[in-house]
């Protein structure tokens, strides 16, 4: 086993993995998980309505916009309808790196590299606090003069210094040309969110990374100099999408100018 990989302590990858109903986790993680899911039993929810506005996200871009590249930030594990898998159902030929540095996110990696054959998925081992690295990595695969949809769902929050967290993304972005996308999801202690905080306080004394939440003005500070889709920054369950109910997920779509 990669001695990178820690089975004593949970990690967020693989208790993700588990809220989604995944197998790729270990007793600890689900310790963890229910534990959380015990102080804020909507995570799960949240878990699921983060990835399916990762779908419908991707599916507008390669769809209406018309993006053929993709740079997804803190892939995690795999699970159905991965940010290839959505693009090249409807664009074969899209183009898809994914980047992550969790060694069993790692491991999975060649579940990630089976994408159409008209298209490009690859998979970059790099760390998101390191945004200067994933931009030389992805542009040996993506054409960065042509735009390209920069995916950042649930990876800010472990970015614990907020000004650390605006400089990646406007170091990302600035790579990109007129026309990229900036796809971004984040947790809050607002739309309902507040019994989280406990939920939190008890993930970073029990597992890694440690995780913070942010409200609405800092979340929309991460999108400055980029133009907003509409609905805007809402809570991502309802981010084109009639749901019945809100989770405490920020999520929103914007465009470089």
């Amino acid at each position: 086993m990669n001695d990178r990989i820690r089975t004593d302590i949970a990690h967020n990858a693989r208790v993700w993995n588990y809220w989604l109903g995944g197998k790729d986790n270990y007793p600890v993680d689900r310790e963890v998980g229910k534990q959380v899911t015990s102080l804020y039993p909507s995570i799960g929810e949240v878990a699921r309505a983060d990835r399916a506005f990762l779908g419908r996200a991707v599916g507008y871009l390669a769809g209406e916009a018309g993006i053929r590249q993709f740079l997804d930030i803190g892939t995690g594990l795999p699970t159905a309808d991965n940010t290839h898998e959505v693009a090249q159902r409807i664009a074969p030929d899209a183009r898809v790196v994914y980047v992550d540095n969790d060694p069993i996110v790692l491991t999975h990696a060649r579940a990630l590299l089976t994408g159409a054959p008209e298209g490009v998925t690859e998979y970059v081992d790099a760390d998101a606090h390191r945004p200067e690295e994933i931009v030389a990595a992805a542009g040996r695969i993506l054409d960065l003069d042509r735009p390209v949809a920069v995916m950042m769902l649930g990876i800010l929050n472990f970015v614990l210094d907020t000004e650390e967290a605006r400089t990646i993304v406007r170091t990302l972005m600035a790579a990109v040309p007129s026309g990229s996308h900036l796809v971004l999801t984040h947790p809050t202690l607002e739309l309902g969110g507040e019994g989280n905080a406990e939920a939190m306080d008890f993930w970073n004394a029990h597992a890694t990374p440690p995780i913070t939440a942010r409200g609405r003005a800092e979340v929309e500070s991460f999108f400055e100099g980029l133009e907003l889709l509409e609905p805007g920054l809402v809570s991502c369950a309802s981010w084109r999408f009639a749901a019945s109910g809100e989770v405490a997920q920020f999520g929103a779509v914007a465009r470089k100018p």
